[in-house]
């Protein structure tokens, strides 16, 4: 009987595990955290598989434990290690931790923006919309220094600096947390919020060095700095919410 048990608790944890997948990416949004949008129907696609061999394991329990009822075969009891599965299946459930942000930007340097073409024509609109990576590589690499006196607007997540300062913040995922990369932009002026808050900054290009060249601080004075509500998926360095 006790091999009936031990298939019990397997069958349990399976469907645990299961439920919690379905619950972080089927339910909820809440698998955007640790993963790109991309990965959630693979998520969900094991999340179901999980759950259905659960479901069988439980069948098949039960079919056994009839057919052995009565009879005593000294099987090892359940191992330990099967337990070590319960804890992270009931986080999924009830507990999400939170999502990357300035703590995790704050330990890594900025990730490398590399343009690989000519540089478009700026569009005429004012302020004008960019992704924080478009900003970094116009201030490092267009020649043509079409930023230089524009009005820009990006937005992205608050990282503690120094001196009054503090920076712009994207994290960007390839495929999960465990690659993410941080795109920054230091901010001159402006309030200094806390951590994590999301907000939509326009300003103009803080000078230094020259510009379109590596010497150009990617940073930005700020004219106003507005808070908005974090994006369903914050892990793209996508243009400003409108």
């Amino acid at each position: 009987m006790k091999r009936a048990g031990k298939r019990s608790l397997q069958a349990g944890l399976l469907a645990l595990c299961g439920l919690g997948l379905l619950h972080v990416s089927l339910f909820t949004d809440l698998c955007l955290r640790y993963v790109k949008e991309g990965m959630r129907l693979p998520l969900i696609a094991s999340g179901v598989v999980l759950l259905l061999l659960g479901i069988a394991s439980a069948v098949l329990d039960r079919a056994e434990e009839a057919e052995e009822h009565g009879h005593d075969h000294g099987h090892s009891g359940v191992p330990r290690v099967s337990w070590l599965l319960l804890l992270p299946a009931l986080s999924l459930l009830v507990y999400a931790p939170p999502a990357l942000g300035a703590y995790t930007a704050a330990r890594q340097p900025a990730k490398a923006v590399v343009h690989d073409s000519d540089f478009d024509p700026l569009p005429r609109t004012s302020p004008l919309p960019m992704t924080l990576s478009d900003f970094t590589s116009r201030v490092r690499e267009d020649r043509g220094q079409a930023i230089e006196g524009r009005t820009i607007r990006m937005t992205g997540f608050v990282t503690p600096g120094d001196g009054g300062s503090w920076d712009l913040t994207r994290i960007i995922l390839n495929c999960c947390a465990a690659d993410a990369q941080s795109v920054k932009v230091r901010i001159h002026g402006g309030p200094v919020l806390p951590a994590d808050t999301w907000v939509t900054v326009t300003g103009t290009w803080h000078p230094g060095g020259t510009l379109g060249t590596g010497s150009a601080p990617v940073a930005l004075d700020a004219r106003t700095v507005t808070k908005v509500r974090r994006p369903a998926n914050g892990y793209q360095d996508a243009l400003p919410l409108g």
